[in-house]
């Protein structure tokens, strides 16, 4: 009967836990994220995402027309999942705050290139994906500023 004493308190389970040095890693490597927003009836909405983290936010690009603009307009809070994927099990867990960066500018585009580049093997390739969500309408840049941080190590 391992991690409760004889009172009956749970002691709290670190074994899996990562370290600060470890998750930055971990969120160093290209890696999809799964961001759950708050729809306007309460309900969860999932949708994977790419992400940029940097300078202790993390970043992701979206259609300013889409239901998770709106969503995240209306309620600012956030869930990121970033799951490393079987065989390996680590996750990263992160909830937060986003601002919504509308406004084109050199900082925003620039990061908005960083996150293509991140997800193609050539600058080509980010060319054209780059080129075929400008198609689709305006985008926007979300800005999420982590409160709370989990990383788990299950290997």
């Amino acid at each position: 009967m391992t991690g409760t004493p004889v009172t009956g308190t749970p002691i709290p389970d670190t074994s899996t836990r990562m370290s600060s040095d470890q998750i930055d890693a971990f969120l160093a490597e290209t890696r999809h994220a799964i961001a759950g927003v708050i729809r306007s009836d309460g309900a969860p909405q999932l949708s994977p995402v790419w992400i940029l983290c940097e300078n202790g936010k993390i970043y992701f690009s979206i259609l300013a027309d889409s239901a998770k603009f709106r969503q995240l307009e209306r309620d600012p809070r956030i869930s990121l999942c970033i799951d490393a994927g079987h065989p390996d099990a680590r996750a990263v867990m992160i909830q937060g705050t986003v601002e919504l960066v509308r406004e084109k500018s050199a900082w925003s585009e620039d990061v908005a290139w960083k996150i293509d580049c991140r997800y193609h093997e050539t600058e080509e390739e980010a060319r054209l994906y780059n080129s075929q969500m400008k198609s689709q309408g305006p985008s926007a840049l979300v800005v999420v500023s982590p409160q709370r941080i989990i990383g788990r190590d299950f290997n």
